[in-house]
């Protein structure tokens, strides 16, 4: 099929338009059933600068000027990652196995190529046509993670209040939105850290220290998008250090759903419950304190049998399932 790709370097509105009838067709389609992100979370997505990352952007159309494809290219630009980038790619399935994908596929390993990247990560969910595409192409699936659900119309609340309210000596809650408190802030950026051990499939992702700097820069970010980043953390009462912490975004318009971030304890804190605690006080949190939000989603690696024992606790149910894929651009 003949195509003309253009590079976005500063987007319009037309073509922010056409960028996103391509995205909520796919999504549409390919997750029926799931809400599809607002044009406004799109656009900012988008527009906004991301923290130590640059965006590089395609749009597909045919020879009668419809758009048919996107893809997306994010450069990891920090010390410890600028061997990395990561790529989303759409198209429209009323132009699918027509060329696009594999032209705006090429387009994009090339330009990471180009930029001396040797590794490029994408994500696809399982059973759906982009899971398809990358195992017929040199992408090597490196993690399976599940995504689980839980929906504050079903929940046992009373269990979750219960869980909230367990004592746990020697500990107290913290909560926050948007950047952790200057008091806390190097303590944050040190449990931080705590997520290096998470399963990653040997995906590689390089290694990046958490900075006081870092830990505002990110949360600036979700700011800049009209986002809420929310964050409950467990301090420690005998040095005031960060324990544990758990981190959920509501998007600028959620459509009622929050998304759970990362959640993880200080290894030499392990085994005193508080990992289901911090998250049962973020669902007391959100649920009382947020009420355009209906439902959290959140994602485990398959082997990350504490997380996933602590979210099937809490009543998350599984609802999909995401392959990462990797690609060697050294080879």
């Amino acid at each position: 099929m003949p195509l003309h790709i253009d590079l976005l370097t500063d987007p319009t509105g037309a073509q922010l338009h056409d960028w996103y009838q391509v995205l909520a067709a796919a999504l549409g389609h390919d997750l029926p059933g799931d809400p599809v992100p607002s044009p406004e979370d799109v656009y900012a997505q988008l527009a906004t600068p991301s923290a130590y990352s640059r965006k590089l952007l395609w749009l597909a159309r045919n020879t009668a000027g419809a758009p048919v494809g996107t893809a997306a290219l994010r450069l990891f630009d920090e010390p410890g990652r600028t061997h990395l980038a990561s790529l989303e790619l759409y198209s429209h399935p009323a132009h699918r196995r027509l060329g696009a994908g594999s032209r705006l596929l090429g387009t994009a390993v090339g330009a990471a190529r180009d930029d001396g990247r040797r590794s490029l990560i994408t994500r696809t969910t399982v059973g759906t046509p982009g899971d398809r595409f990358l195992a017929t192409r040199a992408f090597t699936p490196v993690l399976k993670l599940t995504w689980r659900r839980l929906r504050f119309d079903s929940m046992d609340a009373a269990a979750i209040g219960a869980a909230a309210a367990e004592p746990h000596p020697g500990y107290r809650l913290e909560s926050w939105e948007g950047v952790a408190p200057d008091a806390l802030v190097d303590a944050f950026a040190l449990a931080r850290q705590s997520m290096d051990d998470m399963p990653t499939g040997g995906m590689d992702l390089g290694h990046v220290p958490w900075t006081a700097e870092r830990v505002r820069s990110v949360a600036e970010v979700f700011a800049k998008r009209g986002e809420q980043l929310i964050t409950v953390a467990a301090i420690s009462e005998a040095d005031g250090s960060v324990a544990g912490y758990t981190e959920l975004v509501v998007p600028a318009d959620s459509g009622g759903r929050a998304l759970q971030h990362d959640t993880a304890v200080v290894p030499r804190h392990r085994g005193h419950g508080l990992g289901r605690w911090m998250k049962a006080s973020m669902i007391q949190r959100v649920a009382a304190g947020q009420p355009a939000v209906t439902e959290i989603e959140t994602d485990n690696a398959d082997d990350n049998r504490h997380m996933v024992a602590i979210n099937a606790g809490l009543g998350f149910v599984p609802v999909r399932q995401t392959v990462e894929y990797q690609l060697s651009l050294t080879e």
